[in-house]
This record gives C-alpha cells, sequence and structure tokens, in this order.
C-alpha cells in the first residue's frame, strides 16, 4: 500500500468542463474546473456565484457575481456537480397548499 492519498472523488473527468460547488455556509458557485488537489482544493475560472436571498440566506436568487478565477478551499466543499445534464425541478416532498 502507497503512502500518497487519493480522494474518493474522480474530479479529472470534470476538468475544463462547468460545475457547479456549494460550499459550507450556503454560497453556490458555477464556473470550469481548471485544477484541483487531493485535499479537494478547486481551481474555477469564469467563476459566477449566485446571491443569496436577504430574507432567507439558505435561499439563492437569479442575481448573480462575476468572480473570474477563484480557488475554492476543500475545506468548505460540500458538493460538486457537473452542469452539463441537469435540471431544476421542482421539490417533490412540499405539501401543496390546504392539504
Amino acid at each position: 500500500m502507497s503512502g500518497r492519498k487519493e480522494t474518493v472523488l474522480d474530479l479529472a473527468k470534470f476538468v475544463d468542463k462547468g460545475v457547479q460547488v456549494k460550499l459550507t455556509g450556503g454560497r453556490q458557485v458555477t464556473g470550469t474546473l481548471k485544477g484541483y488537489d487531493q485535499l479537494l482544493n478547486l481551481v474555477l475560472d469564469e467563476a459566477v456565484e449566485f446571491l443569496r436571498d436577504p430574507d432567507d440566506p439558505q435561499k439563492t436568487t437569479d442575481q448573480t457575481r462575476r468572480l473570474g478565477l477563484i480557488v475554492c478551499r476543500g475545506t468548505a466543499v460540500m458538493l460538486v456537480s457537473p452542469t452539463d445534464g441537469t435540471d431544476e425541478i421542482a421539490n417533490p416532498f412540499i405539501q401543496p397548499d390546504g392539504a
């Protein structure tokens, strides 16, 4: 067994492709994955942050802020997903009003 640590995720297939990253604290960023390491530090180019709703910090709004080239620290990364092939759907667990 080698002493080299390897990440559980294989992010090599996402390099130079669009990814969506959710960070601790509720921030959400999309961009082109340019690099990563075994600690899950991510380098994103053309990054765009989705701003949060001032009334409900857990919800994001349609307002965005261009960040450019950024580094996401691995300890703050909660989720990494591709932007291609994903669609937002309505929450099936929300009860309709009056039910």
